[in-house]
């Protein structure tokens, strides 16, 4: 069950929209799953948003947070690079970090926290 959340309503959304579109966007499959989850921590939220698409190879795990990279070229998908970036900088911001687990063919996860209390 997920939880009933307090404060920066339209940050948690934002990085709630680019990790399930991009999960959407850059799956191989039409019949691809996406998965989210929480754990309740003392003080923070871990949210968890998986995918059983294709993964992201271990060399690029450090680069994807990085501003401008894509991994795919741009007339394949449509992508600017910078969203990524964006989820970092706002759950950072908020408190929280924002982890990577992936391998390829395997499927990725995205796995963040967030702090309880509300940041009015």
């Amino acid at each position: 069950m997920m939880p009933t959340l307090k404060g920066r309503k339209i940050l948690l959304q934002q990085v709630f929209t680019n990790l399930i579109s991009n999960a959407i966007k850059h799956h191989h499959r039409c019949d691809g799953k996406i998965k989210i989850s929480v754990q309740d921590l003392e003080t923070f939220y871990e949210f968890s948003v998986t995918d059983d698409g294709p993964g992201i190879a271990p060399e690029f795990h450090d680069t994807i947070f990085g501003i401008f990279q894509t991994l795919e070229s741009n007339h394949k998908s449509y992508s600017t690079g910078i969203g990524l970036p964006i989820v970092k900088k706002i759950i950072e911001t908020e408190g929280g970090k924002i982890q990577l687990e992936s391998q390829l063919n395997r499927g990725t996860t995205f796995r963040f926290t967030w702090l309880k209390q509300s940041c009015e």
